[in-house]
């Protein structure tokens, strides 16, 4: 699959500014967001990949401020020029659905079991356009099936009569359900075989180039994020360690971290890569108890001295190419 291949505007549809997200915990606070930027345009796919627990999920939540009561946040999310982190209540339902959409991971444990998934996607649709009848909601709920690929006759059905990809293909429509301008999608293919994966992220990249949406993608695979991103963003224990096109990171990483993620996916055409994909030692930091310096140099081959002295800044490269290693000029 090539990646979606967009003109981005200048003007932003998320803007993403100096994020820290941190949770209170009885062992101390914990910060699952470390000085996060990401700018996302129309018609433009992101990609945020990266292990478990390195804060992908936090960052997804914020977009919408869906973070739990007991997170500390600080910087920037603004969503269609609104500040989301200090907008009013009332400004916040409304953004919601309308401008800006989250695709959760696990479409059986977020769809309700007790409710048929049409009267779901059409739930969005009657809190912010209350003036439309009855029969404009359900042709609209129709048409949202038939767009992701399941016909009309599936908004009868509870989620527990669905397959995994027909309930990932409900949680999409309900996120466009509202029509909005960007659509932030967490994990999307997890737990779904490859065919299917394959099938969702097909049906993703269209829509994108149909509708003119955002779309911020994130996963721990790398490889799914390769066939469909213009941009990649790559997270370590919190922060971004490693940006650029699709292509640069996957084919050429230069963060170590980067690197690893990519050498741990068989490729097309390398044999080798089959049989003895790369691996990465050790653990992912304890984020109450983060290394001195760089929170990648307990497990990075090529650590120095230096590494362990101070966190490394992420810098520019090439326009659109950052990284944040003292080595990145090093072979």
């Amino acid at each position: 699959m090539s990646p979606v291949m967009t003109q981005p505007t200048t003007e932003p549809l998320l803007d993403i500014r100096d994020l820290t997200v941190s949770y209170r915990t009885t062992e101390g606070m914990l910060p699952a967001v470390r000085g996060v930027d990401l700018r996302v345009s129309p018609g433009e796919v992101v990609g945020v990949a990266g292990e478990s627990g390195c804060g992908k999920s936090t960052l997804a939540s914020t977009v919408l401020r869906l973070q739990p009561q007991d997170a500390e946040v600080t910087g920037r999310v603004e969503v269609s020029g609104t500040d989301v982190l200090t907008a009013r209540w009332g400004d916040l339902r409304v953004l919601r659905w309308a401008e800006a959409s989250i695709v959760f991971q696990g479409a059986l444990h977020s769809l309700n079991p007790v409710h048929r998934v049409g009267e779901q996607i059409a739930e969005p649709i009657r809190l912010h356009e209350p003036e439309l009848a009855e029969a404009v909601v359900a042709g609209r709920v129709g048409a949202l099936l038939e767009q992701v690929g399941l016909p009309r006759e599936r908004e009868r059905a509870y989620p527990h009569q669905l397959s995994g990809g027909q309930r990932q293909r409900v949680m999409i429509a309900m996120a466009l359900a509202c029509r909005p301008r960007l659509v932030v999608a967490d994990e999307p293919t997890t737990a779904l075989d490859v065919m299917v994966q394959a099938q969702i992220l097909q049906l993703l990249s269209g829509l994108v180039r149909e509708l003119g949406v955002g779309l911020v993608i994130i996963s721990h695979d790398l490889s799914v994020l390769a066939g469909i991103c213009d941009r990649v963003a790559v997270m370590y224990a919190g922060r971004v360690v490693e940006t650029g096109t699709s292509e640069q990171v996957f084919t050429a990483p230069v963060h170590p971290y980067a690197r690893a993620l990519s050498g741990a996916f068989t490729r097309i055409g390398d044999p080798a890569s089959r049989y003895a994909p790369a691996g990465l030692a050790g653990d992912p930091p304890d984020l109450r108890d983060l290394p001195a310096g760089c929170s990648f140099a307990p497990r990075c081959p090529r650590v120095v001295d230096a590494c362990r002295s101070a966190e490394p800044a992420l810098l520019e490269l090439a326009e659109g190419r950052r990284a944040a290693c003292i080595r990145v000029s090093e072979p």
